[in-house]
């Protein structure tokens, strides 16, 4: 199977579990990149029993609407049952990196008010130590010089991401060549960070549920 099939199998076999979960009510929290696209095509076939939404960009949102899919603001929402995203790396602790698509703090917020957070990936995005993946970082755009440094002082080398404005008005920066033995840590050093409005390590709120597509079919990982 191709990355994009693997992708489309983890991608209807979190539609399965959401459909399920559905009641008159449910509000689902939509995330961003090509895996989440797939997931929102396969709730555009059932888009007449689906309550309402909440999206982590602009992008999602748009493609939502195009589906005659409802899109509420968070605020107006309140705890969101369940959360479908990928994942640009994921460890078997459920610990993950995202931002590649720059929606990294939309994300996360969204993260932290859903019960539920399913990550859909293909087998490719499985690691034993996170870091390979760029560890995006967004930052307000005045602080980044300062920031960068910070950051080479915990050894990783930053890169900004030219011409990437995030829908927050932020800049990204990229840190290369990180090992990440203890992602829980190091999500916190740099949160510390002044000028840093978010980083993209899921390692305090993880996934609760990973489906990642194989070449043997989708493994499920749980906590």
């Amino acid at each position: 199977m191709t990355q994009d099939e693997l992708k489309q199998t983890a991608a209807r076999t979190a539609f399965e579990y959401v459909e399920s979960l559905l009641e008159k009510d449910t509000v689902i929290g939509v995330g961003t990149g090509s895996t989440a696209n797939l997931f929102i095509a396969e709730l555009g076939k059932i888009q007449h029993k689906v309550y309402a939404t909440v999206a982590s960009s602009e992008e999602s949102a748009r493609r939502l609407k195009e589906l005659n899919i409802p899109v509420l603001d968070l605020n107006s929402a309140g705890t969101l049952r369940v959360y479908v995203d990928g994942a640009d790396e994921a460890n078997e602790h459920l610990q993950l990196i995202k931002g590649g698509g720059a929606a990294l703090t939309r994300e996360k917020i969204i993260a932290a008010a859903s019960e539920e957070f399913v990550c859909i990936a293909d087998e490719s995005k499985m690691v034993s130590v996170l870091g390979k993946f760029p560890l995006p970082v967004e930052v307000i755009p005045m602080a980044r010089s300062y920031v960068a440094r910070k950051i080479v002082k915990l050894g990783g080398d930053p890169v900004y991401r030219e011409g990437c404005v995030t829908d927050n008005g932020n800049n990204i920066l990229d840190i290369y060549n990180l090992k990440i033995l203890d992602p829980r840590k190091l999500e916190t050093q740099l949160n510390q960070i002044t000028g840093v409005v978010c980083n993209g390590l899921f390692a305090e709120r993880g996934a609760n549920r990973l489906l990642l597509g194989t070449s043997a079919g989708i493994k499920t990982y749980l906590p």
